[in-house]
């Protein structure tokens, strides 16, 4: 089975969750919405952002490209299927990466 996860998901957060499918979504959004080097005694963890202020087409390309290595790195329990995005109609320039993950059984 495989979930969606999305920037627009951070909000839902709840700290010790004990249900793995709800915590594994809650760590994916975490890594979306983190910029790497922002998290003291952490600084690896999350997104390098080298997308930021460039052409849509290229932004796309390499936020895919961080996307799959940190999930992997941080987020074991999951195996990325694939990753889509929307565009914010009140900023078009900002682009929001949905994330479609299977849960690994553990």
């Amino acid at each position: 089975m495989s979930y969606k996860v999305s920037t627009r998901d951070i909000s839902k957060i709840s700290l010790n969750e004990s249900d793995t499918v709800t915590s594994v979504m809650q760590n994916i959004a975490i890594i979306l919405s983190t910029r790497q080097g922002t998290v003291p005694l952490y600084r690896g963890f999350g997104l390098p952002m080298n997308f930021i202020d460039k052409p849509i087409p290229v932004a796309k390309t390499l936020m895919i490209a961080e996307i799959t290595e940190a999930i992997a790195e941080y987020e074991p329990r999951a195996n990325l299927i694939s990753v889509s995005f929307e565009i914010d109609e009140s900023a078009p320039e900002r682009l929001i990466p949905t994330v479609e993950v299977e849960i690994i059984d553990e």
